[in-house]
Order: C-alpha cells, then structure tokens, then sequence
C-alpha cells in the first residue's frame, strides 16, 4: 500500500509522477528514454536486462518485474535474469558482459569499493569508455528509481508486470508522459 495515502493501492510510478507533479517527472522520463533507447554501446535488450539486474540485486520486486517483463518483450529469457541475480558468474551470458555486471554489482551493493581494476576489467572484455558511462548510468538510475518505488510504498503487482512492460516496449518512456498526462 503506498504510504502516500491520496493514491490508489495499485498505484504505479507514472501514477505518483501524474498526482505529485513538481517539474521534475517529466526530465526523469526523457532520461529514461535517452539512457535506455538512445544510442550506445549496448542494446536496448542488454540495456533493459541491466535495469532488472540492478532492481533484483536492491531487492524492488516493482521494478524487478517490471523490467524483468520489458528485458523477456526484447527477448531476454526470464531464467537468465534469475540466474544473473543469483550469481552473474554462472549465468548464460556472453563472457564479454560478465565484467559488466561485475562492475554494476559492486557499484550498485558496495559503491565505495570501486577501483579502476573494475574499470580495467570492462575495458579489457572490448567496451568502451561510454559503454562503462552508459552502465554505471543505467546503474545510477535504477538505484535511484528502486529508492523512489520503495520511498514511495509502491505495490508489485505481478499480474500488471507484463501490461506495463508492453506499454514501456510499444510507447518507449517518453509515451508514459503522455499516456499519464505528466507534464
């Protein structure tokens, strides 16, 4: 239940943005967009997978399965979000990625202890210095939004998951501003 009580027990995000505008939803949804569906190193598919992983590693059932349904719109199998979570190291993913997570699950559990070994470690799998910036965004904004859902109380709702990740895949993040009337 969220502990905002003028919403809705099935309130989600672009519901709490909608009923609490103050200026700064819509610039948080254009980043969104920018971040995850503009151009990168990284795919939108690898991109989204990122976004669930950092969610499941703080634990945000919301955004967990909110973007664990958006990475399976784009193809990624549901187990290997699972197993990525558990244990990165043994999960079904291209050894090129595997310092990646390395690096989004220290930044996201002990940010303090990030040394340019980490780094080192992206950049010697064949990333650039962008694709490391666009990680540790993508890092920096799901810890953020994790904070913000569970700030806020917001509800997992495992049977909305899948009607909100088509959403984010058919209208992208800048659609919620419309779809919501987010100004």
């Amino acid at each position: 239940m969220p502990f905002l009580p003028s919403l809705e027990h099935e309130a989600k995000v672009p519901h709490a943005m909608a009923k609490f505008q103050n200026g700064t939803q819509r610039p948080i949804m254009l980043f969104h967009e920018a971040l995850l569906r503009g151009e990168s190193p990284f795919t939108v598919k690898e991109r989204e997978l990122m976004a669930a992983y950092v969610s499941g590693l703080n634990a945000c059932q919301y955004c967990y399965g909110a973007h664990t349904a958006v990475a399976e719109l784009f193809g990624v199998p549901k187990q290997l979000i699972t197993d990525l979570v558990a244990d990165f190291n043994q999960a079904d993913i291209d050894d090129k990625l595997k310092p990646v997570f390395s690096y989004l699950r220290k930044l996201t559990l002990t940010p303090t202890r990030m040394t340019q070994a980490d780094a080192d470690a992206v950049y010697d799998a064949g990333w650039s210095e962008q694709a490391l910036y666009d990680a540790v965004q993508v890092c920096c904004l799901y810890n953020f939004m994790n904070r913000f859902v569970e700030g806020l109380g917001l509800t997992p709702i495992p049977d909305h998951f899948g009607m909100e990740g088509q959403m984010i895949v058919d209208g992208g993040y800048e659609g919620m501003l419309e779809a919501f009337d987010i100004k």
